[in-house]
């Protein structure tokens, strides 16, 4: 599946899970000292904190909303973090595809213009946040939507986020999605649950 980003490099972002990106609200800046960084959309009320089910994603939150329309699906509110390191990586892998491709009037072949860098910063911060949304469905043990019912909702918009943006620096967001609960894994947690609740017990007294 591809998600596609706006960037007329004609570069799109892949997504493994999530069939489409949308960034909707607007952040406002928060931290002198930290240019890129900013208020975070606030918490929404309600809704069932899940545990996770892995060790990955330290610091990661995620909140079952509630049932949607279909039977076994759900909305999912996660908090969590693109990885600054990962965002770094994309970011130098999509340069360098751009450049083979860049052939920019008033520019040598293969150089890509200063104008263009900040798409390709905002291209990689968007891949890095699809990425992570993935990683929570393994983390949470949920599974991803087909089709547009897939879709993920950032709730920053990515664009503020990468004004003053440094490269390799972490970048936090929350996100929404519809999915549903992977049966196999949150089956077994429950069946786990069932037996350390039925273990009496026993106390022995010498005689």
């Amino acid at each position: 599946m591809k998600l596609s980003v706006p960037l007329f490099l004609g570069l799109a972002a892949q997504a493994t899970a999530f069939t489409t990106f949308s960034s909707q609200s607007t952040i406002i800046p928060s931290s002198p000292t930290s240019l890129y960084a900013a208020e975070l959309t606030p918490e929404p009320e309600g809704g069932e904190e899940l545990t996770k089910v892995t060790s990955s994603m330290e610091g990661s939150r995620m909140k079952n909303m509630g049932a949607g329309d279909d039977e076994g699906v759900y909305k999912f509110w996660l908090s969590a973090t693109a990885d600054g390191a990962q965002i770094k990586k994309i970011r130098t892998t999509t340069e360098k595809e751009a450049s083979r491709k860049a052939n920019f009037p008033g520019f040598r072949k293969g150089q890509v213009p200063p104008y263009a860098q900040p798409q390709i910063t905002g291209f990689a911060v968007q891949e890095a946040i699809i990425k992570t949304c993935e990683q929570s469905l393994e983390a949470y043990g949920l599974e991803s939507l087909s089709g547009s019912a897939g879709e993920v909702t950032v709730n920053e918009d990515v664009k503020d986020i990468c004004k003053g943006y440094k490269v390799g620096t972490d970048v936090p967001f929350t996100a929404t999605y519809m999915g549903k609960f992977d049966a196999n894994i949150h089956t077994e947690s429950a069946t786990e649950e069932a037996e350390d609740d039925s273990v009496v017990d026993v106390e022995v007294v010498a005689e």
